[in-house]
């Protein structure tokens, strides 16, 4: 396959996003709090990631573990506070009690947004029915991404999943990137590769030595590698 896959790494920091770009990432994911899976990081955390690299890096606006929206009006306003501050790239996606997608909380801080391309994360493998989900998201403006493992359990579980909704692609619901994402290991990388997957992302396989240490350029750069050898 020709076409360049986009690799996207957590960070957490500038040091993290240095490293990311030195090993050959494409893209941040700038999240805090790995403890809950990924929160809203201060503006000053993304202005400083920001002043750092020159690849594009999308932001997490959660503010709490699980996938409910909480208080869209926080929502709203860290939205706010991030574009002024020049983010123009995000990372969101709410359910409700039923596990079906929070429409009123999705629209509420896509006002903000103001058109930013973004990605719906891993909300989508907690989701009542996932092909519902994308369907009911198919108008959302700037929605170019969904980050998922197929499951909620990770790749090793969601592979038929991800198999099929690549399959799909270009179909109504399915035209935003699979972006894979959450127990991805390097093994999967050529059937998935093979499959027309052309995003990838990664957060622990970028540290080897656990979340406690800086992103590794040299992990980095094994998956680089890896993605454009498959």
């Amino acid at each position: 396959m020709s076409e360049r896959a986009v690799l996207e790494v957590i960070a957490l920091g500038v040091e993290d996003a240095v490293a990311a770009e030195a090993g050959g990432a494409d893209r941040l994911e700038l999240v805090t709090d790995m403890a809950a899976d990924g929160l809203t990081p201060p503006v000053e955390t993304f202005a400083g990631i920001r002043a750092a690299v020159g690849i594009s890096l999308r932001v997490m606006l959660r503010l709490a573990d699980g996938f409910e929206a909480g208080d869209v009006r926080a929502l709203v306003r860290a939205a706010r506070e991030l574009r002024a501050a020049g983010a123009d790239e995000f990372v969101l996606g709410f359910l409700d009690e039923t596990g079906e997608p929070d429409l009123s909380a999705l629209e509420a801080v896509l006002a903000e947004l103001d058109g930013c391309r973004w990605t719906f994360h891993r909300a989508i493998d907690r989701a009542a029915d996932r092909d519902a989900l994308r369907k009911s998201l198919a108008d959302l403006p700037g929605l170019d991404a969904y980050l998922t493992a197929g499951s909620a359990e990770g790749v090793d579980e969601g592979l038929t999943t991800l198999l099929a909704e690549a399959a799909r692609s270009g179909e109504q619901g399915y035209e935003p990137q699979l972006l894979v994402g959450g127990g991805l290991r390097l093994d999967h990388v050529p059937r998935l590769r093979a499959a027309g997957v052309d995003a990838f992302h990664i957060g622990g396989a970028a540290r080897p030595g656990g979340w406690d240490v800086p992103v590794s350029a040299e992990a980095v750069r094994e998956w680089r590698t890896a993605l454009d050898a498959a």
